[in-house]
């Protein structure tokens, strides 16, 4: 699992990191809050490395792209990846975005449709009230100390400065603290085919995604047994459920060749 390329780019002010894997058509992995490309795709990409080229891509903050001192938004972050895409020469491509960069990777086909081919959105969401209660008030009162420890170790080992942990922290949980509803023109301009996933035990309630499927023309939709990401990834004590993300990754694999 050794990417063909990776490296910098210098896209909108700051250097930004990415990976690709293998060759064909082109797949865009967008990881979640507080991650990076291999935290949350690992599994996904030791799967589909041989059926699509793979790039992912580390979202300003995070991993070993470079930080800002503006707050985060989901179009800034649409506007980086499509910025990045543009330098490697992408074209079109399709999509897999996971928790926030789900939200990215709605944005990025809202605000540039003319790049999307087919689009992926796990676990993600539009409105406050689409998340778990007590969701809000416990990002209120979020700390350093309540991020989950797998993924500051996963930082660190990255970018070993704790104070880009700090403002990576700082950056993310303003940015949820602050979000305010989307309208639904972000979702009903989806023109592109659009495949919802979420677990069924997730951070977002299952009657969100099927909102949000039903906004999306021809949209498919699938609820999984699974909690926030386990469908793709290990959870956060290490565990692997292997047969789910292959279930996953190989309806993901159907849906994009079909």
């Amino acid at each position: 699992m050794n990417p063909v390329e990776k490296g910098y780019k210098q896209v909108n002010g700051i250097q930004m990191y990415y990976e690709i894997y293998s060759s064909g058509k082109p797949l865009v992995l967008i990881h979640g809050g507080g991650s990076s490309i291999q935290f949350d795709f690992k599994e996904v990409i030791s799967r589909l490395e041989t059926q699509f080229q793979l790039i992912g891509i580390d979202l300003q903050n995070h991993g070993m792209t470079e930080h800002r001192d503006i707050p985060e938004t989901f179009e800034q972050d649409a506007h980086d990846v499509a910025g990045l895409l543009k330098e490697l020469n992408t074209g079109k491509a399709s999509f897999w975005g996971f928790s926030n960069g789900g939200n990215t990777v709605m944005q990025i086909a809202h605000l540039y449709p003319e790049m999307m081919e087919k689009l992926v959105v796990a676990s993600s969401f539009f409105k406050r009230n689409g998340m778990m209660d007590g969701f809000f008030e416990s990002m209120a009162e979020a700390t350093l100390e309540s991020m989950p420890e797998p993924l500051k170790i996963n930082f660190l080992n990255l970018n070993p400065d704790f104070s880009k942990l700090e403002n990576l922290f700082d950056k993310d949980s303003k940015r949820m603290q602050t979000f305010k509803d989307w309208d639904e023109k972000i979702l009903t301009s989806i023109q592109c085919p659009t495949l919802f996933i979420s677990g069924d035990k997730d951070v977002i309630k299952p009657e969100h995604i099927v909102e949000m499927w039903r906004l999306v023309k021809g949209a498919q939709l699938m609820i999984l047994p699974a909690t926030h990401g386990s469908y793709m990834m290990a959870d956060f004590g290490g565990n692997t459920d292997e047969n789910l993300i292959s279930l996953t990754t190989n309806e993901i694999q159907k849906f994009l060749n079909h």
